[in-house]
């Protein structure tokens, strides 16, 4: 599995989606790692980075825990909970870690923190269902 195939249109980790956040996630030990700028085609209200892309980077850097160990989900269920404002243009680290599994079900937690001045902008915990392989 390659997550940097031009056939990948994913909107947050697509290479082949030119409208796309385009994001390269890693794995660091357990972690999935990535970072990101918000810019203004982004923006929510005056300044501030919208809601739904602050989930859309959640749910990617959650998937991708799985999908960069050889394995496709899908999100079965997210909560998510927006603790601070991001403003355009700062600089943001996104991680996830996996908590629970139980065969197909995993339960992975995101974070989304600024680079600078470390600061929780947002967090989430999924459910991810794991694709069989056959």
């Amino acid at each position: 599995m390659r997550l940097d195939t031009e056939a990948n249109k994913c909107f947050v980790c697509g290479p082949g989606n030119q409208r796309g956040l385009n994001i390269r996630f890693s794995l660091r030990d357990d972690t999935c790692t990535a970072e990101w700028t918000s810019v203004p085609e982004f923006m929510g209200y005056d300044g501030v980075t919208h809601g739904g892309i602050l989930f859309c980077l959640l749910d990617d850097v959650m998937a991708n825990l799985l999908f960069l160990k050889g394995e496709v989900c899908v999100t079965a269920r997210a909560d998510v909970r927006f603790r601070n404002p991001l403003g355009i243009g700062e600089v943001v680290d996104l991680e996830s870690r996996l908590q629970t599994r139980r065969g197909r079900l995993a339960v992975i937690e995101g974070k989304i923190v600024t680079r600078n001045n470390p600061t929780v902008i947002a967090e989430s915990t999924g459910t991810f269902m794991v694709q069989s392989s056959s």
